[in-house]
């Protein structure tokens, strides 16, 4: 025996593989015990009030406001003012002086409100500061880039902007939504009233300090808090324009609201995507396109990949390895860099995938959920994987919006179209396959505004994003999503 293999010998074998605990500091954030509405630039105590809470422990995190109906239209009356009074007739390069401000601040104020993301939305603080913050900063240096540039994006036409938008953005990304709302809003010359979603709200609250130290006018972004009473009161307010991301429910009835109004309205919907796996794909590849397209942030995601189409070839080898890898999925808390998979964003959230869950059941799809020990206390749900799934099944049909995967077969891209756009939703796809005929092929015959090839929820704000369908209609990002807040002569 060599001196090398006598070393290698007493060499220590660990008993198992496991990642120690590796918590962010809370310490980063400093909450208030309660929040009013941010008016015109200045906070106004509410009249009515809730208690915010973190998902993951059912601890409360500090008393909100529910805007009424007056705190409403005084938030709309503030924005109409510094649009009348400077905003609109801003040269375009000094708005975006704005925006770079705002951009800049978001950058160094990252770990804040990553680490505040995470406890008020419980999604894993890798995700938060890994994906949300950057891509919250991008799309305000983006837009901050064409304000100045609006005659030449729109060559031919004369653009100016709309009034006031009214905006409301969902619980699932509530950093990312606010920009994606207000970037283009702000940058086309317009003010804006934004209502976050009822259960994740710091996030924007903690965001008017971010006004303030960019010294935005006074009246330009006007945030009030509240649950959908308070968004039903925007939307029948004086603004110019809604722009609204949340469920398809929802959208319909902001949707009937403004027929005939003349408001222009965009909508970014539900959606129910197939992730499509052909034959000659790289599965170690697709298996972790996968699991990001339904897992990241507990699949909280309109875009997710929530339907997976293999071709039947390669089924078995697919499933296996997709099992294997939701072994080493750890859930727990949103605060550890370890998590893959945090708490679920409110206890009505748990309850509807748990219904969903047990009806895939039901009607016969084959359940599969790893052994995961659940925190005892907050709202937690087991990565899960549906086979055996019919077209007809709930789990295939309606928006989960959860940990929740369903497995369906094919054998020949014809069938995987067919299969793929057997759905009211509209919004995104994948494709994975080493061809590059077949995936143009397949993009051009799936029916849904954003196909990723060979990679799965990739953003950026140079790319439009939007739906069909039931997905909604308007597009965020790039030009396209300058144009709904403008208008031309």
């Amino acid at each position: 025996m060599t001196e090398l293999e006598r070393k290698r010998d007493r060499a220590p074998i660990p008993a198992e593989w496991a990642y120690a605990p590796a918590p962010e500091s809370r310490e980063v954030v400093t909450l208030r015990e309660r929040y009013g509405h941010f008016i015109g630039g200045e906070w106004v105590e509410p009249k009515e009030t809730y208690v915010t809470i973190e998902p993951a422990s059912e601890e409360p995190l500090a008393e909100v406001g529910q805007a009424t109906d007056a705190e409403v239209e005084q938030a709309v009356a503030a924005a109409r003012a510094a649009y009348e009074n400077g905003w609109s007739s801003l040269a375009g390069s000094e708005r975006a002086k704005y925006l770079f401000r705002i951009a800049r601040i978001l950058q160094e104020r990252s770990r804040e409100f990553a680490v505040l993301e995470s406890l008020n939305g419980g999604k894993p603080i890798r995700e938060s500061r890994d994906v949300d913050l950057p891509l919250a900063a991008a799309h305000f240096f983006y837009y901050a880039g064409w304000a100045d540039k609006l005659e030449y994006a729109f060559p031919n036409r004369k653009p100016k902007p709309l009034g006031v938008a009214g905006q409301i953005i969902p619980w699932n990304f509530p950093l990312l939504m606010l920009a994606w709302k207000l970037a283009p809003a702000l940058a086309a010359g317009n003010t804006v009233v934004l209502k976050p979603a009822e259960t994740t709200q710091l996030s924007a609250l903690l965001f008017c300090d971010v006004l303030r130290q960019a010294e935005l006018p006074a009246g330009v972004v006007n945030i009030m808090t509240g649950d959908g009473r308070a968004g039903a009161a925007l939307v029948k307010s004086e603004v110019d324009k809604v722009a609204f991301t949340g469920s398809t429910e929802v959208g319909k009835a902001i949707a009937r609201e403004l027929a005939g109004t003349g408001k222009k309205l965009t909508l970014e919907l539900g959606g129910k995507a197939a992730n499509v796996i052909f034959d000659d794909a790289a599965l170690d590849q697709a298996v972790e396109g996968i699991v990001n397209g339904i897992y990241f942030n507990q699949g909280h995601v309109c875009c997710a990949g929530s339907r997976l189409l293999v071709q039947e070839s390669v089924y078995e080898d697919v499933i296996a390895k997709l099992k294997r890898r939701l072994t080493t999925l750890r859930v727990g808390d949103p605060l550890d860099k370890n998590t893959d998979v945090g708490a679920i964003n409110s206890k009505a959230q748990l309850e509807k995938i748990q219904e969903l869950v047990q009806s895939g059941e039901e009607e016969g799809a084959a359940i599969y959920q790893p052994p995961c020990r659940l925190p005892e206390k907050g709202y937690w749900f087991v990565p899960t994987v549906f086979t055996d799934v019919a077209q007809s099944y709930r789990i295939a049909q309606e928006e989960i919006f959860g940990p929740v995967l369903s497995v369906l077969t094919f054998r020949t891209p014809d069938e995987a179209v067919e299969k793929a756009n057997n759905t009211p939703y509209g919004l995104s796809a994948g494709v994975w396959t080493e061809k590059g005929s077949r995936i143009l092929s397949m993009a051009q015959r799936l029916r849904a505004g954003v196909i990723w090839a060979n990679t799965y929820n990739r953003f950026d704000p140079a790319s439009p994003f939007g739906g069909y369908k039931e997905s909604g209609f308007g597009r965020e990002g790039g030009l396209h999503g300058l144009e709904p807040y403008l208008d031309f002569e």
